[in-house]
């Protein structure tokens, strides 16, 4: 089979492919193997390539098929994952220096369900340092695939850059700020925060223990189900994991019929660039179109939690980091180094007026979300930024407050969220929306992105490359 196009190819349609022979695994994933070889060195989306490791499991997966013992959906495609993911025997750095060395004994239970599907791990994918706000100084920071000038978001930048280089067919990422939701924004792609608890966070290093969401990252709607389907369900080895044993989410939606879904107009515009106001306009119209009642509602005001965001996650990455810092505090970069410091000095009595306002916050979504089933909602106030528009993200906190007024709020009391593609700036640059559930309906959720994608196609525009 020709390879030309292979690499922007839907998962679904590859698992097809696999499992009636026309293209085996070990092709797909030499092929993808050669075409991060060819460009990854000016994306820097890969902290690892793990290429032995790939196509020894690609030799696995591809008995498995000519044995009929094929797996399932996921069965010898090639993902990756965050490097904050534990892959067994391989470093995990987590975008520092001080963890470069760091070699897990187990995957992390994300990665372990992934590999029990049958999927083929490329390698890491890099990220901000520690999954803040920047890069470490001495780590090169993914490129834009789109354009070279332009933000590639965080944390998960790597995750984003490489899934819509065609560098894997989706991937893994972890969402505490929006960190999920601003590269998929950023490189066109669709991606999922779960409800807080319902993908184990065992394995995975943590920014903000009680924010961190790990979720999947993709192409369309359909694949980030699959791979939600495959990670998601409690976990024994962390105990804040959600009880439900399996997530059960739709194989295909073409209408959003009887839904009800709720927009704020003043609260998405606040600040908000036109072009992302006019998109969410066009957003409201096709899903009008699909059978969906839409209403003008009034989401709670989030500003003190967002403000209070940095506080919150700054006294979680202390604790993360305590064995660290301030032992190695020389080697951590400027924006991790101010969040720790900023937890550090937090009182116990400020933390505890941080974590009220939280609760109340979310009691306050829950009640809006009883009313409907979906919110529409930006996934920053800017389209496409710079990177000098974001160039004092790591050292003013009321920029980094404007960036994740959309995000962090739904970080903060849990609710699930799915980020989609909805158009392109003047200069051709990706803009995205999310639509958020209440918790525990990522089903909803996946059923929403799907009918949406069917009838719109800003999610198979490619970078050209």
């Amino acid at each position: 089979m020709s390879h030309s196009g292979l690499h922007y190819m839907e998962v679904r349609e590859l698992a097809r492919l696999i499992a009636t022979r026309e293209i085996s695994p070990v092709e797909v994933t030499t092929a993808m193997l050669e075409r991060i070889e060819r460009l990854d060195p000016t994306l820097h989306s890969y902290a690892l390539v793990m290429r032995d490791e790939a196509l020894a499991s690609a030799r696995e997966a591809e008995r498995k098929v000519l044995n009929g013992e094929a797996l399932g959906p996921l069965h010898g495609v090639p993902l990756a994952v965050k490097d904050l993911y534990w892959c067994a025997g391989s470093p995990t750095a987590a975008g520092t220096t001080i963890h470069r060395n760091f070699v897990p004994t187990e995957d992390a239970t994300a990665v372990k369900r992934l590999r029990d599907a049958g999927a083929i791990v490329l390698g890491k994918l890099q990220l901000t340092e520690g999954a803040f706000a920047t890069h470490h100084p001495e780590i090169a920071e993914p490129v834009n695939p789109w354009h070279p000038g332009h933000w590639a978001g965080a944390s998960s930048s790597g995750s984003g850059v490489a899934t819509a280089a065609g560098l894997c067919y989706a991937s893994l990422g972890t969402d505490t700020g929006g960190s999920i939701r601003f590269p998929s924004a950023a490189n066109g792609l669709t991606g999922i925060k779960p409800t807080w608890g319902r993908v184990s966070r065992h394995g995975v290093f943590a920014l903000g223990a009680s924010l961190d969401h790990p979720g999947p990252m993709a192409r369309s709607a359909a694949d980030a189900s699959l791979l939600l389907g495959a990670i998601a369900g409690h976990d024994p080895l962390d105990p804040t994991s959600l009880p439900e044993a399996r997530l059960v989410l739709p194989d295909d939606a073409h209408d959003l019929g009887g839904l009800r879904i709720g927009i704020d107009a003043e609260w998405n515009s606040n600040g908000t660039d036109d072009v992302i106001v006019h998109a969410l306009a066009r957003v409201v119209e096709v899903v009008k179109s699909l059978g969906a009642q839409v209403e003008e509602v009034r989401v709670p005001d989030v500003r003190t939690v967002v403000d209070e965001w940095q506080v919150n996650c700054g006294v979680e990455v202390a604790v993360a980091h305590a064995d660290t810092y301030p032992r190695l505090a020389a080697h951590y970069g400027p924006a991790l180094t101010r969040l720790i410091e900023i937890g550090r000095e937090t009182s116990g009595m400020a933390y505890q007026q941080v974590l009220l306002n939280r609760a109340a916050l979310r009691g306050k979504i829950n009640r809006l979300m009883s009313g409907i089933d979906l919110l529409i909602v930006p996934m920053q106030p800017f389209a496409a930024p710079t990177h000098e528009q974001l160039g004092a993200l790591a050292q003013d906190p009321e920029l980094n407050a404007r960036l994740i007024q959309f995000t962090a709020p739904f970080n903060s009391s849990g609710h699930p969220a799915i980020a989609l593609p909805c158009g392109l700036t003047q200069g051709g640059l990706p803009i995205g929306f999310q639509f958020v559930a209440a918790h525990g309906a990522e089903a909803l959720l996946c059923r929403a992105g799907m009918a949406y994608q069917k009838a719109s196609d800003w999610h198979r525009l490619h970078p050209a490359l």
